[in-house]
């Protein structure tokens, strides 16, 4: 795997990383939200918080737009598909090593007990 194509991934991973960050995104999957919106249930400053909306931006989880002095941000779920599909992969990987396990700790159970 090529350094360009490692980088929108991890940076996907390192988003998702954070518990705030994922809270975020939860909350997003319901629809559009402003920056206070958003911030409200959390205790933390503002400038805090909205370091997170910049880090789910720039790896593009989240997008904003401004309408007067009001900034809203909504999830773009394509993106998040980077992690979905790297993990499906990881997956039907491990699936096959422990199908290969499974067959080998047969076999060797019918060897001992023939």
């Amino acid at each position: 795997m090529t350094t360009t194509t490692a980088q929108p991934i991890d940076s996907v991973f390192r988003a998702l990383a954070d518990p705030t960050r994922r809270l975020v995104l939860e909350r997003l999957s319901q629809g559009p939200e402003s920056v206070s919106g958003l911030a409200a249930p959390f205790d933390m400053a503002l400038p805090s918080f909205v370091e997170h909306l910049r880090v789910l931006e720039d790896c593009g989880l989240v997008q904003s737009s401004k309408t007067g002095r009001v900034r809203t941000y909504r999830l773009m779920p394509k993106r998040l598909r980077l992690a979905e599909d790297w993990l499906s992969r990881q997956r039907a990987i491990w699936e096959q090593r422990l199908d290969q396990l499974d067959a080998y700790l047969l076999a060797l159970k019918e060897k001992r007990s023939s």
